[in-house]
């Protein structure tokens, strides 16, 4: 089982690093200059693939743990634990590309803008997560405590979607996931779709070997301690 997932997640890496490189070739060299952001909304080809797959992460973290405070099954955790490591990761991505789009267009690295400070936080909820995993007197109960954590920090993401509209901000309205449809140019959309695919391989890809590797791990473990 282990070795069909790695081998599942070496592929699904591969195809999500060729994809993401073609997203790369797209934004560089055919997709148009967005007309009023200019050269500056290139950043949105890596900033919303990577929220799209920070969200997607932590939906299956809570999924999971879920599961895992349900029937108790270690795998539902491992799931849980594989997917917040990669969420971290891209909301990094996020965090960092906010910024740099922020300060080219509004002349400021933070500005207290409510989407992306929202993001910071869930950031850190799913830090703690990772971090409350050892900070109880048993594995078993840091597991359970920190399946909690996760399923509340998933209730940040519908907020987040929904901060453009609910708060006074600087960020831009949804081009895509828009009530009244998408509003940006077909080649904007189609690099958008180019790029949240590659992630989102990517990220799958990612996560199997980590579960693969953690439950190589744990089954290592329990074969020492028998």
């Amino acid at each position: 089982m282990n070795a069909r997932t790695g081998w599942f997640g070496i592929g699904m890496a591969l195809a999500g690093v060729l994809v993401s490189a073609y997203t790369l070739w797209m934004v560089f060299f055919w997709v148009p200059t967005e007309v009023s952001m200019g050269i500056v909304q290139r950043i949105f080809y890596i900033h919303v693939p990577s929220a799209w797959v920070a969200f997607l992460a932590f939906g299956i973290v809570a999924v999971s743990s879920a599961v895992y405070l349900w029937l108790g099954d270690e795998r539902a955790d491992i799931a849980a634990l594989s997917a917040a490591e990669g969420g971290i990761i891209f909301t990094t991505i996020v965090l960092i590309t906010g910024p740099l789009w922020g300060k080219i267009a509004w002349n400021a690295y933070w500005t207290g803008e409510p989407r992306l400070t929202l993001t910071l936080v869930l950031g850190f909820i799913y830090v703690g997560y990772l971090m409350v995993r050892n900070a109880t007197d048993t594995p078993e109960r840091g597991k359970r405590f920190a399946a909690v954590v996760g399923i509340v920090g998933a209730l940040f993401i519908p907020l987040i979607h929904m901060s453009v509209y609910w708060f006074r901000g600087l960020h831009p309205d949804p081009v895509i996931l828009n009530p009244e449809g998408p509003t940006a140019d077909p080649e904007i959309q189609t690099t958008l779709y180019v790029g949240l695919l590659g992630f989102t391989l990517l990220f799958l890809g990612l996560m199997a070997l980590r579960y693969s590797v953690e439950r190589a791990h744990r089954t290592l473990a329990l074969r020492e301690a028998a």
